[in-house]
């Protein structure tokens, strides 16, 4: 019997090794792409502001997105063939609730571009994780998913990390971003999170359905929300200019950028968590720090140093909470959930 158990064992140990592999390679692509994004968006403006139309900017990425995972579905149509899986065709059941996602997703991406008149590369991509605080709380009350106290605390240390990061030390006000940047970082926080978390909850529904298909109908309607857009936003001047007036190199390099992280991030929730995904975002923060050095002159302070250090140990926390609640449970579910 026991040389059975580690006959099986060692089986699932074996199997699950690949799996490891791939989460680590996406994780840390997302992270790399994440910790770019910040600083593409502020090197693609001329003068302080968008010569480009944000709103085309964004369909673009959606599209890009769409062909990317038609392109992967060609690919396992060569090789698996069509079967119910991995084919186009659906259900209004199933397709029905990308919009709402979608529609999300669109919003929180337009604003993206506005906060950066109110805060710099590296004060951004420290804000963008109070979307971890969002992310933990409708885990737990959409998802169903219990949080250890670790996690719990380890959300608190984030926002004190978030807070620290922006107290500035040489001027007569307490914080470096204005109130109209800290409520555009709140409303993206809860808007990525919602997304997030509700877009996982799709995905994970039906687990065998292919990840490209699910991918193509949100960037379906993630090109539909952002025509929208640019009919109420910008018509006249795609009208009068063309679609990609005022695109250059650095527009395309962010372009790409965003759309593979959109790719990497759904590779994440097919593979990990969400949870997951918004720390491995987190860690971005550190590089764009030290690439804004260089590119934008920042300055690395005390406290922006003192907040990266609150943000490891939140990160460390929400690990031992997580290793401790996997190993609490019973061999036979672990095993289901690896």
């Amino acid at each position: 019997m026991d040389s059975a158990n580690k006959v099986v064992g060692s089986t699932v140990s074996s199997s699950n090794k690949p799996n490891w592999k791939l989460k680590s390679v996406v994780i840390a692509a997302l992270t790399l792409l994440t910790s770019s994004q910040s600083i593409l968006i502020v090197w693609s403006k001329r003068a302080g502001k968008y010569e480009y139309s944000v709103t085309t900017a964004n369909f673009s990425v959606e599209a890009l997105k769409c062909a990317l995972s038609l392109a992967a579905l060609f690919r396992i149509w060569k090789t698996e063939g069509v079967n119910e899986n991995n084919r186009l065709s659906t259900s209004f059941d199933e397709v029905s609730v990308y919009p709402i996602p979608a529609a999300l997703y669109v919003i929180k991406n337009l604003l993206q571009y506005y906060i950066f008149a109110y805060v710099d590369a590296p004060a951004y991509q420290i804000l963008k994780n109070l979307n971890i605080v969002t992310t933990g709380v409708l885990y737990r009350f959409i998802l169903k998913r219990k949080l250890s106290q670790f996690q719990w605390a380890a959300f608190i240390f984030l926002c004190v990390g978030c807070t620290i990061t922006q107290v500035n030390s040489t001027s007569d006000h307490v914080l470096q971003t204005s109130l109209p940047g800290w409520l555009m970082a709140v409303v993206m926080a809860l808007l990525s999170g919602f997304a997030g978390v509700y877009t996982e909850a799709i995905i994970k529904k039906r687990p065998s359905r292919n990840i490209n298909v699910q991918n193509f109908w949100l960037y379906i309607f993630g090109m539909l929300f952002n025509i929208i857009a640019i009919f109420i936003q910008d018509f006249d001047a795609v009208a009068n200019n063309g679609f990609f007036h005022g695109y250059t190199f650095i527009t395309v390099c962010m372009i790409l950028n965003h759309a593979l992280s959109g790719i990497a991030v759904s590779m994440v929730m097919k593979f990990a968590d969400n949870i997951v995904k918004v720390y491995a975002t987190s860690v971005a923060m550190l590089l764009t720090g030290i690439v804004s050095v260089f590119l934008f002159g920042f300055n690395l302070s005390l406290p922006f140093f003192l907040g990266t250090i609150n943000v490891s140990v939140s990160v460390y926390l929400h690990y031992i909470g997580s290793s401790a609640k996997l190993q609490a449970m019973p061999a036979q579910i672990r095993t289901e959930r690896v």
